[in-house]
């Protein structure tokens, strides 16, 4: 699993750790890239145009809550389908949990587990301890647009989506240093996703790649 890539260059992370991490699925779907509060944690600031996961799964959902210096903005208008309005809350979720669990510098974050399985959840795991292993996280403004999202029969989903990159930064624990980077074509950020319908109800992340300064998400 490789989210912001680009930023992964700003700590100085081997080649090896800059690359996608990818996982496999095994159906007919394309190939598609947080829990406790912590301390001096807020909600973190963000607009979202899709739906809150339902009701009907929403308690045992981890309460994701993050700090106040990552803002979120996700351009993901309603579909009016249902199954679609659920893969893009649940993906919403589960990019904030990856998040999440860098700012707690826990690759074992639990709430990052509620929203991936398998190979998926295996290379997110090591995308995180690269962070952790760095000692660095993540702030700033993120920007996700441009979804396109398709249900398959037998409770499997692709769904593909852009990142801008621009106002998002690595922070360095260590020196508590923002390490601010120019917005360029490496700033925008392709992600294809597949997804699965567990049984309890959530699109859960089976596999994520990345294509770093994507034409089609570039403005």
């Amino acid at each position: 699993m490789n989210r912001r890539p680009t930023l992964l260059a700003a700590i100085t992370l081997t080649a090896a750790a800059a690359l996608t991490l990818s996982a496999c699925g095994s159906d007919d779907s394309p190939k598609d890239k947080k829990n406790d509060k912590i301390a001096g944690a807020g909600t973190g600031s963000e607009t979202s145009t899709s739906p809150s996961p339902s009701a009907s799964t929403a308690a045992g959902r981890p309460k994701i809550e993050m700090p106040s210096d990552l803002s979120y903005t996700f351009d993901w208008p309603k579909s009016g389908d249902e199954d679609k309005d659920a893969v893009l809350a649940d993906s919403e979720q589960s990019i904030k949990a990856v998040d999440l669990a860098i700012v707690k510098q826990d690759a074992l974050d639990k709430a990052y587990l509620y929203y991936y399985e398998g190979e998926g959840a295996a290379g997110t795991q090591k995308f995180i301890q690269n962070y952790v292993d760095h000692k660095a996280a993540v702030t700033g403004a993120y920007r996700f647009y441009d979804p396109k999202v398709a249900v398959n029969k037998g409770g499997t989903a692709s769904l593909s989506y852009c990142e801008d990159q621009g106002k998002a930064y690595v922070k360095d624990l260590k020196t508590g240093k923002v390490k601010k980077t120019e917005v360029n074509a490496d700033s925008y950020v392709l992600y294809h996703t597949s997804l699965r319908k567990n049984d309890g109800g959530v699109w859960v992340v089976r596999e994520i790649i990345s294509e770093i300064g994507s034409a089609k998400c570039r403005p």
